[in-house]
C-alpha cells in the first residue's frame, strides 16, 4: 500500500490501514512536518475518528474547546450567536475544538514513525502513478534533496496529496467548480495579552470586508480578512500594516504585545473531483474536494475520507470484504463532502454578498433567524448528514438509522468505540438466539446489549428499531426489528474468521 501525502488525511489513512495489519509506504514532499498553521478546527465527530486511532490523550492536550459561532456586523455588534460549548452527548467529546495544525501533524507523524507497519519517506516527491496490471500500481518518486529517482509498486495507492494532486492528474480526474472563489488574507498572531473576546468563532458579515476571528490556543489567535481588489498579502506583511484590520479586536492591547506568526493569501474555493477512484487508485482529502473554511470542515472532510476507506481496503485485502465494497467509498463520501462544501459556500455568501443592501438585510434578518429553534438546533448540532445508500448502507427510507453514526457516549463517557474495537458490532435491545450469537462470534461481530445503557436504548427506540448493525467506522449499515435478519445480513457480508476468537 502506498499513501501519497502525510498531512492529516494521509496520516490517518496510513494509521487506519496499519492498525488492521496492512503495511504502508507513506511518501511526502516535505521531510519534516510542514510548520505553517492551516486548519484550526475539528468537531466532535472528527475528534471521535481520531480517538479511534488511539490519539484521544494527545488530542485532549493539544485542543482547546471552542464556544461556537457568532455572526457579527462590521462594527462587531452581535447579530446572532450559536453556542456549541460543552461535550456532545452522542460522541462524548467537545462539540468544537480549536488547535494548531502543526501540533496535530507532529502527533500523527510520531505515530507513523513508531508503527512497524509504516515506512515513511519524507522529502520524496511523486512524479508519476500508473496502473501496471495484475492488481498493481507503480509509483515513481524522487528524493527532493538528491534528485535520485525511485519506484515502488503496491496493491493500492491513496492520493492524499492536496489540492494540486499529482495522483488526481494521473487518473485523469478533474475538479468541478461549485461556484465560489475569493481571495482572503490569513493571519496568525501570538500574544500573552488578554483580548477579552468571546471564546468562539466570529464571522463578520460585511459586503466590504468580511472577516473571521477565533482564538486557537492559549496564546494563538487567527484572523481571516477578505482581500479587496488590488490588495495582496504583501500589503499586510508586518504588524504596522495589519494594525488597521486588527485594531477593532485588540481592546486596547498594544501592538508591541503581539507577534505576527504569518500573514499569507489563500484563495478559498469550492470544488469536488468528478471521480475519486480509478481501479486501485483513490483520492482523499483536498485531492478529492476543496471547501471554503467558513464551517470548519476542511480537515474534517479528509479525516472522514480516511475513516471511511481504510477499513474497506483492509477488508478487501484480507478477504473479509468483496471488491464491490470499494465502490461504496465515492458513493458515500462524495455526496457527503459536496453537501458540506455547499453549506460552507452558502455561509460565505451570507457573510459578504449583496453590497449595502445585503448588509442592511443581514442586520434585519440574521437576528430573526437566530431565534428560530429549528435553525438554532441545526447550527448547534454538529452531526453530519447520513451516508447515501451503497453496498454498505441499506437503501430503505423506512430505516431511520442506516447511514447514521452510532452513539459513542456511555454513562457520559466516550466508551463504546473502545469496547467494540476496530471491527463490527450489533447493538441490540434483544439478545440474539444461541445460533445467531454463534454466527456473530464466528464473524468477529461484537454484541452490545443496549438495555444496559440508556444512551443506546434511547437511540434505538428513537429509530423505531430493536437492533442496528454497526460498521467499523461506526456508521450503521442497517437497523430493524428482527435481530435474526441483521445477523443474516452480517453473515452474507462477512465470512467466518479463519482463526477461532481468543
Amino acid at each position: 500500500m502506498v499513501v501519497v501525502g502525510a498531512g492529516p488525511t494521509g496520516s490517518c489513512a496510513a494509521l487506519g490501514l496499519a492498525a488492521r495489519g496492512v503495511p504502508c509506504v507513506v511518501l511526502d514532499r516535505w521531510e519534516r512536518v510542514y510548520p505553517q498553521p492551516r486548519a484550526v478546527h475539528l468537531d466532535d465527530e472528527v475528534y471521535r475518528a481520531l480517538a479511534r486511532l488511539g490519539l484521544g490523550a494527545e488530542l485532549a492536550g493539544l485542543t482547546r474547546p471552542g464556544g461556537g459561532l457568532r455572526l457579527v456586523d462590521a462594527a462587531l455588534s452581535v447579530l446572532a450567536e450559536f453556542s456549541r460549548d460543552g461535550v456532545s452527548p452522542v460522541n462524548g467529546y467537545p462539540r468544537a475544538n480549536m488547535f494548531d495544525q502543526p501540533a496535530l501533524d507532529a502527533v500523527l507523524r510520531a505515530r507513523l514513525l513508531a508503527h512497524e507497519a509504516v515506512t515513511f519517506l519524507g522529502g520524496h516527491e511523486v512524479t508519476g502513478v500508473e496502473q501496471v496490471g495484475s492488481g498493481r500500481v507503480r509509483v515513481r518518486h524522487r528524493d527532493v534533496r538528491t534528485g535520485e529517482p525511485h519506484e515502488v509498486e503496491a496493491a493500492f495507492v491513496l492520493g492524499c496529496d492536496g489540492a494540486n494532486s499529482r495522483v488526481r492528474q494521473s487518473i485523469g480526474a478533474r475538479m468541478v467548480d461549485l461556484g465560489f472563489e475569493q481571495r482572503w488574507l490569513v493571519m496568525d498572531v501570538e500574544t500573552e495579552a488578554d483580548l477579552r473576546q468571546w471564546d468562539g468563532v466570529h464571522q463578520v458579515c460585511d459586503s466590504t470586508r468580511a472577516a473571521t476571528y477565533m482564538r486557537v490556543g492559549a496564546t494563538r489567535h487567527r484572523w481571516e480578512f477578505k482581500l479587496l481588489d488590488g490588495e495582496t498579502a504583501a500589503d499586510f506583511g508586518s504588524l504596522p500594516s495589519v494594525e488597521p484590520l486588527l485594531r477593532p479586536w485588540l481592546r486596547g492591547v498594544a501592538l508591541d504585545d503581539l507577534r505576527l506568526v504569518r500573514s499569507t493569501e489563500y484563495t478559498f474555493r469550492a470544488a469536488v473531483a468528478d471521480r475519486w477512484r480509478s481501479g486501485r487508485v483513490f483520492l482523499l482529502g483536498d485531492a478529492a474536494h476543496v471547501t471554503p473554511p467558513f464551517i470548519g470542515q476542511g480537515l474534517g472532510a479528509g479525516v472522514r475520507d480516511a475513516d471511511n476507506l481504510a477499513w474497506k481496503v483492509a477488508g478487501f485485502l484480507d478477504g473479509t470484504l468483496g471488491a464491490d465494497v470499494l465502490d461504496s467509498y465515492q458513493a458515500e463520501r462524495l455526496p457527503h463532502a459536496r453537501a458540506s462544501i455547499l453549506l460552507a459556500r452558502q455561509v460565505g455568501l451570507l457573510m459578504c454578498s449583496g453590497g449595502r443592501v445585503g448588509d442592511a438585510v443581514r442586520r434585519l434578518l440574521v437576528p430573526v433567524l437566530g431565534r428560530i429553534p429549528l435553525l438554532v438546533r441545526q447550527a448547534v448540532d454538529s452531526a453530519t448528514p447520513p451516508l447515501r445508500a451503497s453496498a454498505l448502507t441499506r437503501a430503505d427510507r423506512r430505516d431511520r438509522l442506516a447511514g447514521r453514526l452510532c452513539p459513542n457516549a456511555l454513562d457520559g463517557r466516550p466508551a463504546l468505540d473502545e469496547r467494540i474495537g476496530p471491527g463490527w458490532a450489533l447493538v441490540t435491545l434483544r439478545a440474539p438466539s444461541p445460533s445467531c450469537l454463534r454466527e456473530l462470534v464466528a464473524r468477529g461481530v461484537t454484541v452490545v446489549e443496549a438495555g444496559d445503557h440508556p444512551e443506546l436504548s434511547d437511540w434505538l427506540r428513537a429509530g423505531r428499531c430493536v437492533a442496528a448493525l454497526v460498521r467499523p467506522d461506526r456508521s450503521v449499515l442497517a437497523s430493524g426489528d428482527e435481530v435474526s435478519t441483521l445477523v443474516s445480513t452480517a453473515s452474507s457480508l462477512l465470512p467466518p474468521r479463519t482463526e477461532a476468537p481468543a
